[in-house]
């Protein structure tokens, strides 16, 4: 059983590796895959909020930045995007003649992939220094994190002549490889991406979270008071921690918008952060696999009921967050880690028989304990 629970992830990966391209259709697939980028997402949330007590309601500046990073390169490389001055053709609605200078380093394919991991990173790690070096925490800590995101929410949605403001930037159109990106077999391509860096993402948080920095996460998520009286100084451990969630959440944003096709400013709102924590919540924080299990199964059921009642998702993603938290606290991953079928069945009156010792009666041990028992009550 122990084998089997070890290898169960192994399995699964295996199965969206070279199972599910075959089972299921193009629009299917592609689902799939911005379920599993997502995914990523919910990793790094988990790793800030589920181990280290960072309720972040920011994630989506990081994830956005990495989005936008892979389209301006393919904008830029495709040469059915370029208008009569060989720049994208958006730029011409606005009067803008030359490409701007922060636009320039993404011709080249190796800065982008440095840039949609490594800006994310620089801004968390500046966000976050300044707001750890305070002390700042709690809700405050959220609040602060969601007025940025609404900062950049606002900054990017207003940024017309220089990203396309409010109508973002269309990639399903865009060449690479000499393919479209929105085409059948890239798409699949970008799938299997996807699962393969999942577990890559997965092996990151594993390791930030075991041994003695994981041990310090921990105890900054429980009491980071005590932890500053045993000598150490939080700030860095939160930093890094930080960083490295958003570095992943830029990630997750580049992968998700090559496979949905554009990048704006919808995805800095306030619900879609709010979701990623959803995510979190129903899968089980604190626990990595649950915010796979959680991004996955929930992205689903929004497809699912979006595509019979497109108008009950809210509905059902309210009363789906209220059950967790009132009925599994856990999560569906600790829910079933800590034995929740017994305590349903025992909830229902069929509870469990507890495991004895066999053969207690025969034992040598018990029967000379008793037999000198018995021989002191007569005495």
């Amino acid at each position: 059983m122990k084998l089997l629970r070890s290898l169960f992830p192994w399995i699964l990966l295996a199965v969206a590796l070279f199972i599910l391209p075959i089972i299921l259709d193009d629009f299917r697939l592609n689902l799939f895959g911005r379920y599993f980028s997502l995914a990523i997402t919910a990793l790094a949330i988990d790793l800030i909020w589920g181990y280290t007590g960072l309720l972040s309601l920011g994630q989506g500046i990081f994830f956005a930045l990495g989005g936008y990073a892979v389209a301006m390169y393919l904008m830029l490389n495709t040469p059915s995007e370029a208008g009569g001055n060989g720049i994208p053709k958006f730029f011409e609605n606005y009067g803008v003649a030359e490409l701007p200078f922060f636009w320039q380093p993404f011709w080249s394919p190796v800065v982008t992939l440095i840039a949609l991991w490594l800006i994310p990173a620089i801004i968390a790690g500046l966000v976050g220094y300044l707001i750890f070096r305070n002390r700042i925490k709690g809700v405050y800590f959220s609040i602060i994190t969601q007025a940025a995101l609404m900062v950049f929410y606002h900054f990017f949605n207003g940024q017309q002549k220089l990203i396309n403001g409010t109508n973002g930037l269309k990639t399903s159109t865009t060449e690479l490889f000499g393919q479209l990106v929105g085409s059948p077999s890239l798409q699949e391509w970008l799938y299997r991406l996807t699962v393969v860096l999942l577990p890559v993402a997965f092996l990151i948080c594993r390791y930030f979270t075991s041994g003695r920095f994981g041990d310090a996460l921990i105890a900054i998520r429980d009491d980071e008071l005590r932890l500053r009286f045993t000598g150490y100084n939080p700030v860095p451990f939160k930093t890094i921690v930080f960083i490295v969630a958003g570095a992943l959440c830029g990630i997750s944003g580049a992968l998700y918008t090559v496979q949905s096709g554009i990048v704006s400013p919808q995805y800095m709102t306030i619900s879609m952060s709010i979701e990623m924590v959803i995510w979190v919540a129903v899968g089980g924080r604190g626990t990595l696999i649950g915010p796979i299990i959680g991004a996955v199964l929930v992205n689903y059921l929004r497809s699912l009921v979006s595509e019979a009642l497109p108008e009950m998702w809210l509905f059902v993603q309210g009363a789906l967050f209220i059950f967790v938290v009132v009925l599994m606290p856990d999560g569906i991953y600790g829910w079933f880690k800590n034995g929740g079928f017994s305590r349903l069945l025992a909830a229902f009156g069929f509870a469990t028989k507890t495991a004895t010792y066999p053969q207690l009666d025969q034992d040598p041990g018990v029967l000379e304990e008793m037999s000198s028992t018995s021989g002191t009550k007569k005495l």
